[in-house]
């Protein structure tokens, strides 16, 4: 676990704690490491958790699938995110998600009621650990009701449009990077793979865009 202090520290569920406080910390939180095979289910629906999942390297999906295995992506998590933090606040709540591991991840689980529970010493960096978990919780809302927002487009080039302008306004910039794949974006919006892709082409033929892989850049 020694390996990965800069990538815990790295995470905002652990933003202003010391190097000496986080080793503390993590021994009060009863932090462990677990491995996960590529495409290995970390967590599956109607499981349930009491623990926050922290990627330690690596990279999760948070999907969605139905009874005929279709796929909504709803997030994914690099090194320094979390998963699961709603579902394990939410005392005996089953997982209405599933957590695949998209590459081969190592990953951190810390026990919740740990966190929620403050040490008899009141200590400073427990409370800083509880803030930093509200603003985590907040912040995923406000990227899922964002999703929702693009998802709610009725049309494929809406979608991304949407999704785009989104992330050139999250980064300040009109070029960036996406963290999905083709097949991976057209599950995140909800749409036909082979339609986005058609869409994509006639966007960048209409000189609205151009991209090579998942860089894009957005022509205003």
């Amino acid at each position: 676990m020694n390996n990965f202090l800069p990538v815990i520290r790295s995470s905002s569920l652990f933003s202003g704690v010391s190097e000496d406080e986080l080793t503390a910390m993590l021994s009060c939180l009863n932090a462990e490491e677990r491995d996960f095979p590529k495409e290995d289910f970390i967590l599956r629906a109607g499981d349930t958790v009491e623990s926050i999942g922290l990627v330690l390297s690596g990279s999760a999906l948070v999907i969605q699938e139905d009874i005929w295995g279709n796929r909504n992506i709803l997030s994914k998590a690099g090194p320094g995110q979390t998963f699961a933090a709603a579902f394990a606040c939410a005392s005996g709540a089953a997982l209405n998600v599933s957590v695949v591991a998209e590459a081969p991840v190592t990953a951190l689980f810390l026990n919740v009621k740990r966190i929620l529970t403050m040490c008899p010493s009141a200590c400073a960096h427990h409370s800083r650990i509880i803030r930093n978990l509200l603003n985590e919780l907040a912040e995923k809302n406000l990227c899922f009701s964002e999703k929702l927002t693009h998802m709610g487009q009725r049309t494929t080039r809406s979608k991304l449009m949407s999704y785009f302008s989104a992330e050139a306004q999250r980064l300040g910039q009109y070029e960036f990077d996406i963290p999905f794949s083709r097949q991976q974006l057209a599950d995140y919006l909800g749409v036909e793979r082979s339609g986005l892709s058609l869409e994509l082409g006639k966007m960048r033929g209409e000189g609205l865009i151009d991209f090579h892989r998942n860089h894009f850049a957005l022509k205003v």
